[in-house]
C-alpha cells in the first residue's frame, strides 16, 4: 500500500488536491516522485480516515478538499547567514512537521497533464545535478487537450470528496507514467559475509562434482537499504564496480561495511525482489563523512566545484563599483548602514538603517545585496545557479549556491567598502503603519558588522552610548565618519518599530508557532561534544519583523506592475482533519483551541503558552503537535494560481527578496523589481516629453514602486510599452517558464530541508555513541526536545 498526493494543476485552484491510498502490485512498485496511473475504487471500499467519529455535515468540512496531508515544511532557525533559510513564518517558528517519504509531493508531479514549455528559460541539462537527474525534470509534459480532461476528472473526484468527507478513496495503480529519481538513489549496504558463504557452498559442490566455478557467473548479491520503506533488492555480481568485484574476489568481509548508492532497473512479476545495479560507492559507513555524502547523493544536491564558464562571469579581483553604477543609483554612503548576523557568517545579504523624521514617523532602510546585478540572464552563472537554487547549509559545512567570489567578497554587503544593493524605504508611524515607501538602487558603504549576541546587548542595555568603553577588544570596528552611539542608538530605535510591527502583525491574524530548538556543541577540535537548548533572542525577532516587510512590500510592487509574472510565495491553511486531532488533543489535556483563523489560533496558543510557562516540556510537545497541521509553503508563479494567501503571515501576498546570495528565487524577484524601477522611468520621461513641463511633483513620481499603484497608468499604452521593454531587457521570465522554475526551486528547497534534518539526525547518533552515562537532569529533556523536531 501507498499513500499518493495529487499535486494541483497549476491552472487550477488550491482546491483540486486529493489524497488516495493505493495498492501497488509488484509490477508497478512505485517510489516518492512517481508519476502513476490509479484506477479508484467505488465509494463503498474507501477507508474511514483515524480521527473520524461519523459522519458530519459536508459543507462544514469543504476545506479538508484543499488541504494537503502530512505535506508540511520547515527550515530551520530563522537565523541569518549561516541558520537563516526562510524568512516567511511557516519557515521561521514550526518544528515539528512531518516528510512522508512515499508521498507524491506538490512540486514533483506538477508536470501531469500540462502543455509543452517551448520558452522555458532553463539550461539544457536543467534539473540534473553532478550527471544524475535530480528530484524534479519536468521536460516530460502531456497536450493540452490532456490538461482539461485531467481538470474534469480532479473536479469529479473533488465532489465526490465533498460528499464523504471522512472517507480516503483507495484505488490501484494501473501503469507508472514517469519514474522518480528517487530510484536513481537507493542507499545501502552489500550482504557480503550471506553472499560469501554462499559462494564457499557453491565451490564445495563444484570440488565434488569436479565441476568448474566461475566467479562472473555467481549470480546475485543482495543491497539491504538504510531507509526500511525500500524493499531488499538484488545486485547482478557481473555488473559490480571493478573495485567491488576484486574485494568480492579476495573475500574482503570489510566490504559488509561499505555503503553505496544503487539504481532500481526492474522489478519482474516473478521475482520478489526488484533488481538494482551500483551507481556509486562512498566507503565505510558508520562515519560521518561516508554518511554526509551519502545523504547529499540521496537528495540530488550538488556537490562539485563551480565550472570555469561561471566563474569566468565574475569580475577578477581587485573589484571597485564602477563609476557608471554611481551615476545612475542612489549614493547612500554617507548613511548609517549596518548588518546584524551570526558572528561565523561570510554571506552578507542584507542590511539595515534608520531616520528619525518628524512627528515619531521613523525611516527605516532595508539594504539588499544587489545580487542580479553580476548574475545576468542566460549566463552560465545563472545557469548553475538555478541547478542548485539555493545554498545548502550542514552543521559545519555550506555548499553555496553562489561562488565565494561573489557571495562572500563582491556581492557580501560587508562593510567599510562600496557595494550595490537594492534598497525599500519605508515610512513608519507610531502605530506601526506605512505611510511611504521608496525602491531603487543604491551603492552603500556598510559601516559594521554585529552579530546577533552584540546587538542583543545593546537592546538589554548592557552597551550604551554611556558605557561604549565596555565594547573591547574583538568587537567589530566602526568604518567611516560613524561613531558606536550612532550604531548603537539606530539599534535601540529599529527594536522599538520591531517591537510595534510584530504586535500589529500579531494583531492583525499572523500565527506563531515557536518552541526550543536543539543546537549542537563542538570542542576545538570540530568534534561534537554536546547539545544544548536554543532559544530565540530580541536581535533576531529585529531583524526578522524588517525582513518580512521588506519581502511584503516587494512583492506587493512585482504583482501589481507584472500580475501574471510576478515569483510569489504561499501558505496554504492548514490540514482541516489534522486540525481537528490538535483541537482534540489540546481539549483532552482541558485547553480550548479556537481553530477559526490563523489569528484565533495564534491567541489560544499565547493563552496556553501562558498557563504552561512552568512547564517547558510539554509546551514543547503541544507546540510540536501544533505546527503537524500546517502545510508546505510554496513558490509559484502569479498566473497560475488564483490563491495567493500566506496563511501563517495573514498577508495577502508574500515573496522573497532578503537573500539573493542563498536563493535563487530571490534573484528572480530582484530582476522582476528591477524591471518595475525601468518601467517606471520610461513612463515618466514619456510623460514628461509629451507635456513639455517638468514639474516637481512630477520629477518624484512614483507611479508603479510607490505606496500608491496607479493602474491606469499602467494599463495604458505607454504603460504597457514601458513594461513589456523592461521585462524583456532583465529577463522576467514568462508565465509558463516562471512556473517551471517555482516548481523546481520548491523540490530543491524540500531538498535542502531534508539534509538539515538528517544531517541533525546523524550528529545526534554521533552524539549519542560517544556517551555511555546520562551526565546531567537536563539531558533527557534536550533529547525529549531533538526527538520532536526530527520525528
Amino acid at each position: 500500500m501507498a499513500l499518493l498526493v495529487f499535486a494541483p494543476i497549476p491552472s487550477l485552484s488550491s482546491n483540486h488536491l486529493m489524497a488516495l491510498l493505493v495498492f501497488a502490485p509488484k509490477p508497478f512498485f512505485i517510489v516518492e516522485g512517481d508519476i502513476v496511473a490509479v484506477k479508484v475504487d467505488s465509494v463503498p471500499f474507501w477507508t474511514r480516515m483515524k480521527g473520524s467519529t461519523g459522519m458530519c455535515s459536508n459543507s462544514a468540512l469543504v476545506e479538508d478538499l484543499s488541504l494537503l496531508p502530512e505535506d508540511t515544511e520547515v527550515t530551520g532557525d530563522n537565523y541569518k547567514g549561516k541558520g537563516k533559510v526562510g524568512l516567511d513564518h511557516d519557515d521561521a517558528n514550526h518544528t515539528g512537521y512531518s516528510f512522508p517519504d512515499k508521498e507524491l509531493h506538490c512540486e514533483e508531479s506538477a508536470s501531469l497533464g500540462e502543455t509543452s514549455r517551448p520558452d522555458l528559460v532553463l539550461p539544457s541539462d536543467y534539473g540534473h545535478v553532478d550527471g544524475r537527474q535530480s528530484t524534479s525534470d519536468y521536460s516530460n509534459v502531456g497536450s493540452s487537450s490532456g490538461l482539461n480532461d485531467v481538470k474534469n476528472a480532479v473536479g469529479r473526484m473533488c465532489a465526490m470528496l465533498n460528499s464523504f468527507p471522512n472517507k480516503q478513496p483507495t484505488g490501484r495503480v494501473l501503469a507508472v507514467i514517469e519514474r522518480s529519481p528517487r530510484r536513481d538513489a537507493v542507499v545501502g549496504f552489500l550482504n557480503v559475509k550471506q553472499w560469501l558463504n554462499y559462494r564457499e557452498l557453491c565451490r564445495k559442490d563444484a570440488k565434488k562434482s569436479k565441476t568448474r566455478f566461475s566467479f562472473a557467473e555467481h549470480g546475485y548479491i543482495q543491497l539491504t537499504p538504510i531507509d526500511p520503506r525500500f524493499p531488499k533488492m538484488m545486485i547482478l555480481v557481473s555488473g559490480l564496480p571493478d573495485c567491488l568485484k576484486k574485494r568480492l574476489e579476495n573475500s574482503d568481509a570489510t566490504l559488509d561495511m561499505e555503503l553505496v548508492a544503487a539504481r532500481i532497473d526492474s522489478w519482474d512479476e516473478a521475482s520478489a525482489v526488484p533488481q538494482a545495479c551500483i551507481l556509486h560507492t562512498f566507503g565505510q559507513g558508520g562515519k560521518l563523512e561516508t554518511q554526509l555524502d551519502a545523504i547529499l547523493f540521496e537528495n540530488a544536491i550538488c556537490t562539485s566545484d563551480f565550472s570555469s564558464e561561471s566563474l569566468t562571469c565574475l569580475p577578477s579581483l581587485p573589484w571597485e563599483v564602477p563609476q557608471e553604477e554611481f551615476r545612475s543609483r542612489m549614493d547612500l554612503r554617507k548613511l548609517c548602514i549596518f548588518s546584524i548576523d551570526p558572528s561565523t557568517a561570510t554571506d552578507l545579504d542584507d542590511a539595515l538603517s534608520i531616520e528619525v523624521v518628524s512627528n515619531g514617523i521613523f525611516r527605516v532602510g532595508v539594504h539588499i545585496a544587489d545580487v542580479s546585478y553580476f548574475v545576468l540572464p542566460d549566463t552560465e552563472l545563472d545557469k548553475e545557479a538555478q541547478i542548485r537554487s539555493t545554498s545548502v547549509h550542514m552543521l559545519q559545512k555550506k555548499l553555496p549556491m553562489l561562488p565565494p567570489l561573489l557571495s562572500e567578497n563582491i556581492g557580501s554587503l560587508n562593510p567599510g567598502v562600496d557595494r550595490l544593493a537594492f534598497y525599500i524605504f519605508l515610512d513608519i508611524n507610531p502605530a506601526g503603519d506605512i505611510t511611504d515607501q521608496w525602491i531603487g538602487r543604491t551603492v552603500i558603504r556598510s559601516c559594521c558588522k554585529l552579530s546577533y549576541e552584540l546587538a542583543q546587548d545593546i537592546i538589554d542595555g548592557l552597551i550604551d552610548v554611556e558605557n561604549i568603553d565596555i565594547v573591547g577588544n574583538g568587537s567589530p570596528q566602526i568604518h567611516g565618519h560613524f561613531e558606536w552611539h550612532d550604531v548603537i542608538s539606530s539599534v535601540k530605535n529599529l527594536h522599538e518599530v520591531s517591537k510595534i510591527l510584530k504586535e500589529k502583525r500579531l494583531r492583525d491574524g499572523a500565527l506563531r508557532l515557536e518552541s526550543s530548538k536543539v543546537a549542537f556543541v563542538f570542542d576545538g577540535y570540530g568534534e561534537i561534544c554536546d547539545i544544548k537548548l536554543s532559544e530565540r533572542s530580541e536581535s533576531n525577532f529585529l531583524v526578522e519583523e524588517f525582513m518580512l516587510l521588506a519581502n511584503k512590500t516587494a512583492a506587493e510592487v512585482i504583482s501589481r506592475a507584472f500580475p501574471d509574472s510576478a515569483l510569489l510565495r504561499r501558505h496554504p491553511e492548514p490540514n482541516m482533519r489534522k486540525l481537528r486531532e490538535f483541537e482534540a488533543f489540546c481539549k483532552k489535556h482541558g485547553f480550548q483551541l479556537d481553530t477559526s483563523s490563523s489569528g484565533q489560533i495564534h491567541q489560544s496558543l499565547e493563552r496556553i503558552r501562558t498557563k504552561l510557562k512552568d512547564d517547558s516540556i510539554f509546551l514543547d510537545i503541544l507546540m510540536n503537535n501544533a505546527s503537524k497541521p500546517m502545510q508546505l509553503a510554496t513558490y509559484f508563479c502569479s498566473g497560475e494560481l488564483k490563491d495567493w494567501g500566506h496563511y501563517s503571515l495573514a498577508v495577502p501576498l508574500y515573496t522573497h527578496f532578503t537573500s539573493p546570495l542563498r536563493r535563487y528565487p530571490d534573484i528572480l524577484v530582484h530582476r522582476t523589481l528591477a524591471a518595475v524601477l525601468e518601467a517606471e522611468e520610461l513612463y515618466l520621461k514619456h510623460q514628461r516629453l509629451g507635456n513639455k513641463v517638468q514639474r516637481r511633483e512630477e520629477l518624484i513620481r512614483r507611479c508603479f514602486t510607490g505606496i500608491y499603484f496607479e493602474k491606469p497608468a499602467a494599463e495604458s499604452k505607454e504603460g504597457k510599452e514601458a513594461l513589456l521593454a523592461a521585462a524583456l531587457k532583465h529577463g522576467v521570465p514568462g508565465i509558463e517558464s516562471l512556473a517551471y522554475v517555482a516548481i523546481y526551486c520548491n523540490d530543491r528547497k524540500l531538498a535542502s530541508r531534508r539534509v538539515k534534518d538528517a544531517c541533525d539526525r546523524l550528529y545526534m547518533w554521533a552524539l549519542l555513541k560517544k556517551k555511555e552515562v546520562q551526565i546531567s537532569l537536563s539531558s533527557p529533556v534536550l533529547l525529549l526536545n531533538f526527538t520532536l523536531l526530527v520525528s
